[in-house]
């Protein structure tokens, strides 16, 4: 499965990057992500726990950083075992734009299942990885970039009930 697309983030490429490093976004904007571990240099380990059909199952993975350009492009790729559900593996190319004060990202995305996940047929699959890809990059667009002249003020409820404002990191970077 193969799939290519493109957000547009409210912050410069410089922050966009920085972002793509940090296990703390990428834990918080892959979804079903428990934890995250390791660092840019040595890869990140992750348990996420994911339901694709009728099969819920909970996948222990590494995550690679590698053909890094800062600030312009990384390669991500990861595969993750659930056991007897099967294996995922995938990857991302990410290109940054810039375009004034934004950035634009594109990434081409690749994903391959394995064992009874593979079982499920195609189309499920591949609809459940778009998914899972336009959700993650989803995500990310709203952690990193800053709000918008009309959103400045939005306060976005978690799961759990808490409130936090869109664009955190990006506060954080920039103070």
């Amino acid at each position: 499965m193969k799939l290519s697309d493109q957000k547009t983030i409210n912050a410069d490429r410089e922050t966009v990057y920085a972002a793509l490093l940090n296990p703390e976004v990428l834990m918080a904007c892959v979804p079903g992500c428990q934890e995250m571990s390791g660092s840019p240099e040595d890869g990140f380990e992750a348990t996420v726990v994911q339901k694709v059909g009728p099969v819920k199952a909970t996948f222990k993975g590494a995550v690679q950083l590698s053909e890094m350009n800062p600030p312009e492009s990384i390669t991500i790729t990861g595969e993750g075992k659930g056991g007897a559900a099967g294996f995922a593996k995938g990857g991302a190319d990410v290109r940054l734009e810039a375009e004034g004060d934004k950035t634009i990202l594109h990434y081409d995305v690749e994903a391959k299942v394995g064992g009874k996940l593979a079982q499920l047929g195609s189309r499920i699959i591949d609809g459940f990885a778009k998914k899972m890809a336009d959700q993650f990059f989803s995500n990310f667009q709203d952690a990193v970039g800053a709000p918008a002249p009309e959103e400045a003020d939005e306060v976005v409820e978690t799961e759990t009930g808490e409130t936090k404002k869109k664009g955190w990191f990006n506060k954080l970077v920039k103070g």
